[in-house]
Parts: structure tokens; sequence; C-alpha cells
């Protein structure tokens, strides 16, 4: 394998993502899913994944972790999350009904108490095959919102990146956007999946300063107030969205969602020419 594959699952109103590395690292992105779809068991059973590298979590919300049941039957070897957020503040930000969630997330939180070896490491570029990892959070802003204490990660491959910002929200943006290296680390964006499952609570018009995106991609569900979409539209310049199904034709879209579109395979690599590429598949 010589591609990086960025798998964003249709798991209704959640989060959940996939990413495979040239080097074939396996990680998750989010543990989100649905009343009928379990990314960790689909990964097990239908791609062959006996062992996640990694687990990344981009804050404790119990639609970005509905589907930690199933941690245990890929035996991650690392997890990484928003380690500075204390157990009573991620109860709080929970409902009730999600305790059971919440529970195995903090166990599994304490679990992993063991620094991650460099040569254990999935997100260096030597281990992986040359992906690059960039991680940030916010600190600074109020706990009562862990939204914006969301991980936000670019990854970028041959040139191009992906942006994958969990929920954080306009006050995060913008706290994040007076460190110099987030602002290069975002310059010239390719993908962008939208903060907050497109809601307008998410958006943040300054990020788009230092970016065009070709394609905005969205994770939401059928009740989900997906009210930015025609502004991330707006912000884009556009990109060809292939089908799985050859029947249907190939067409250049500005914004695509779970809800619509399934789930949304994105793909970076090289040709047979040795040109790089980028190419999205929809459902």
């Amino acid at each position: 394998m010589t591609s990086l594959r960025v798998i964003c699952w249709n798991v209704e109103h959640g989060n959940a993502a996939y990413i495979s590395t040239p080097l074939g690292k396996h990680i998750a992105l989010d543990l989100g899913s649905s009343s009928y779809f379990s990314p960790l068991q689909f990964l097990k059973e239908s791609f062959n994944v006996q062992r996640l590298d990694e687990v990344i979590i981009s804050h404790p919300h119990a639609d970005h972790i509905s589907d930690i049941s199933n941690f245990d039957i890929l035996s991650p070897r690392v997890l990484s999350r928003a380690k500075h957020l204390t157990e009573e503040e991620i109860r709080k930000a929970n409902r009730t009904e999600d305790k059971a969630i919440i529970d195995k997330y903090i166990e599994i939180h304490n679990k992993y108490s063991v620094p991650v070896k460099e040569e254990d490491n999935p997100e260096l570029a030597e281990n992986n095959g040359g992906v690059s990892f960039h991680t940030f959070k916010d600190t600074s802003t109020s706990r009562d919102n862990i939204n914006n204490h969301s991980l936000v990660m670019v990854i970028e491959y041959l040139g191009y990146k992906v942006l994958l910002p969990g929920d954080i929200e306009p006050a995060a943006w913008r706290s994040l956007l007076k460190d110099q290296s987030f602002i290069s680390a975002i310059s010239g964006v390719d993908i962008l999946i939208a903060s907050h499952h497109g809601r307008e609570s998410g958006f943040c018009s300054d990020i788009f300063q230092y970016f065009t995106p070709k394609l905005n991609v969205i994770s939401d569900g059928r009740f989900v107030d997906a009210s930015a979409t025609s502004r991330y539209s707006e912000k884009a310049s556009g990109w060809t969205i292939h089908h799985r199904d050859n029947s249907k034709q190939s067409e250049k879209r500005k914004c695509i969602t779970t809800r619509n579109d399934g789930h949304i395979d994105i793909e970076i690599g090289k040709n047979s020419n040795d040109k790089t590429y980028i190419s999205v598949t929809v459902d």
C-alpha cells in the first residue's frame, strides 16, 4: 500500500473516521456509531483489521465515543485524548443516560497511562510511511463547553492536507489562530471535515483566511442541524466526487455529507505515472 486513506463513516448523529497509512498503520479517530453500524466491528469483520495501532478521541462527548463498548475487540496499542479534562468535567458534559459510555471511557482513560515509546508512535512519519500528524488543542477557554477542548488534527501527505477539528467552536478557533504553528499547519488545507457536524456553532469564518478547501465534509444525521452547510459551500472551490455505484456519474461538489452520501472515502497517493492525487469516493 502506498496511499493514505481517511474514511468518514456514516454514523448518523456522531463522528467516526478510519485512517490507514502507507505502511499499514490502522488508526480510529473518534468512536461514534449508529443503531445499525459499529465502525470497530466493521473494521474487524470487513476490513480484516485485527488490531488498531491507535485510537484518537477528539473529545469525550457521547456521540464521539458511543462505540466504545467495542473498544477492546481491536486491542488498540495507543490512546490519544484530551488528557487535561477531569472526570468531573467529562461527566458534567454528558447526559445521565450516557453513563455506561462515559464509565467505559473513564476506565480506558485510566488504563492507558504509560507514555508511548517513539518507535511505537503511529503518528510519526518515519513509522507510518510519510504521513505527518499535526495536533493542537485549546486549553484556555471555559471547560463548561468541552467542544472547545477538542483535539484538532491536520493530516498531511504528499503535499495534501485534511483538517479534522472535532467539535470546536469559534472561541477555540480564534484562540488557536494566535499560534503561528497552527496557522502554518492549516495553511493550504485541501479537505475540511466541518466542526460540530456542520452546525452554525462550529463555523468560524476566520480560518478561511488561510485556506480555501477543495471540499468540505459534514458528518451529520437525519435530525442534525447542519445549518452552516451553505456557508461552508461558499468557502470551497469544488472537487470531483466519484460514486461506488458505477452507474452514477462523477460530479463536482463543494460540500458532501454522510447523511446524503454515506461513507466518505478520501485517498491520497501516487498513480502509475508517479503523479500525486487526491480522490474522494462516496456511497
